[in-house]
């Protein structure tokens, strides 16, 4: 038989894993985020605290001129 104490040890565990699981998530998505590209907007705000700023479209158009306007050496 089980006693009160008990119960409250086995809910406080599944209580500090869901909190674990939880935070894993959340640096699994920022970092799945930032791997794929999709924060660095977000970053490029964060570091440009005194310049104007460009909106979102603006700032996806600069990067797409910046990556593709090189000479590309494949093949």
């Amino acid at each position: 038989m089980r006693t009160a104490a008990m119960h409250i040890k086995i809910i406080l565990q599944l209580a500090g894993a869901e909190i674990r699981l939880r935070r894993w998530g959340r640096r699994f998505w920022r970092g799945l985020r930032e791997w794929s590209g999709d924060a660095a907007y977000e970053r490029y705000l964060r570091s440009t605290a005194t310049r104007p700023k460009l909106t979102a479209e603006e700032f996806y158009l600069e990067q797409l001129n910046r990556r593709y306007s090189r000479p590309n050496r494949c093949c």
